[in-house]
């Protein structure tokens, strides 16, 4: 990063730190927002906002711990020294030191102020990994990349890359001896792709990596019934379309109306026309369809702890209370919803948490209870940040005798 900075913008990031760190909002939206305010701002500036909010969000307290304070104008300060090695000489850094913030930057630091975690969340980290605690941590704090999922129904990976080679934006495939990824394509560079033709014409969604594995578990083929019983925007609901080759059925249910409406607008660019919505308004949406599916994948609200990549401000956000909430709420949706299938049928349970007690112990407590008779495990799949490279995730195959 090079001077000159410019004062406006960097106030601009103290506005939007406060946003997120006193007022409790997530970055993204932070960001969304500072953007349709500020129209006239070029690329360059876009960038440098939202890269420095990011970053700032996401090692907060490594970069409390270097500028002794938990300021807007702390924070910038030190993140603007690690990665310039100066300041500029404005009134808004006067009360920080250069000499400590030098000395503190450079000192030891204990991991969890390295790597700017909060202490429970550090302490239960341990408890669940040990010494792979650290290197999950480290891959945790990398920029997520950007991925994207061919439209089947539309093009294929090979396709989709020389589309947007032509519209100037550089992506290959990925390839994975581990992981079965055909639909697949990663962005050389992050780039704003929901302005090219290829977008409009539905020829991809924007999908991690690890999120396109989950669809292909359930084994969906044309003809099928399927529900996607926590759907949000519907993602993996547009993955099993193309799937199915828009034959079939899928009922895509969320307690969310406005998130539904963003998958009917994503469905009608892809070209599906198999998915049907649903608000959960009561118990009673979920036992009008008692055995009614041959597939039924639950992607259950979780803690989100293997997407800290994109979502860094979960981090700060999230408590101990609120993970025994969640899991709660994933036994209700698991001994519930589950209900749902035809015998002989398979359902996935699956979520962006990389602790075991929301998985696979999840899974086993589910296998041992009353809801869980006739149900047997066919296979579990985790990926890892710090060794495949893509988001946390986990999920479980079973099939219904």
């Amino acid at each position: 990063m090079a001077l000159p900075l410019h004062l406006h913008l960097v106030k601009e990031i103290s506005l939007a730190l406060d946003e997120v760190f006193v007022g409790g909002k997530y970055a993204d939206k932070v960001i969304e927002k500072c953007f349709k305010a500020n129209r006239k701002w070029g690329a360059r500036d876009r960038r440098f906002f939202a890269e420095t909010v990011y970053e700032i969000v996401r090692h907060k307290r490594r970069l409390a711990y270097i500028a002794e304070g938990e300021t807007a104008w702390d924070l910038i300060g030190a993140y603007l020294f690690q990665t310039m090695g100066e300041l500029p000489d404005w009134e808004e850094f006067d009360h920080l030191d250069i000499n400590s913030l030098r000395r503190r930057n450079s000192s030891e630091k204990p991991p969890e102020v390295a790597n700017s975690f909060p202490d429970w969340l550090h302490q239960l980290g341990q408890e669940e990994f040990g010494t792979d605690w650290n290197p999950i941590m480290n891959a945790l704090n990398m920029p997520a990349e950007v991925y994207l999922r061919a439209n089947t129904l539309k093009t294929d990976s090979d396709a989709l890359v020389q589309q947007l080679a032509k519209e100037e934006i550089p992506a290959a495939k990925v390839t994975s001896q581990k992981f079965n990824l055909l639909s697949c394509v990663k962005l050389d560079k992050r780039k704003n792709v929901f302005i090219t033709e290829a977008f409009r014409k539905g020829m991809f969604e924007v999908q991690d990596a690890a999120s396109q594995l989950v669809a292909p578990l359930l084994d969906v083929k044309p003809g099928l019934r399927v529900v996607d019983a926590c759907a949000g925007a519907g993602g993996k609901s547009l993955h099993m379309a193309a799937m199915m080759k828009n034959k079939g059925k899928i009922i895509s249910m969320d307690i969310h109306e406005w998130k539904l409406k963003e998958l009917k607008t994503r469905a009608a660019r892809d070209g599906v026309d198999i998915i049907e919505t649903r608000v959960i308004d009561s118990g009673k949406t979920v036992k009008r369809m008692e055995e009614s599916f041959d597939r039924v994948l639950l992607d259950v609200p979780c803690s989100g702890l293997g997407v800290l990549r994109r979502n860094p401000d979960t981090k700060w956000k999230l408590s101990q209370d609120e993970i025994l909430r969640l899991m709660d709420l994933q036994k209700e949706i698991i001994s519930g919803y589950s209900k749902m299938c035809k015998k002989g049928g398979l359902m996935v349970y699956a979520t962006c948490s990389i602790l075991h007690r929301e998985n696979e112990e999840q899974v086993k407590w589910f296998l041992n209870s009353e809801a869980g008779k006739g149900w047997q495990l066919q296979k579990e799949m985790r990926v890892w940040p710090h060794t495949d490279g893509f988001d946390g995730f986990y999920a479980a195959l079973l099939a219904k005798s």
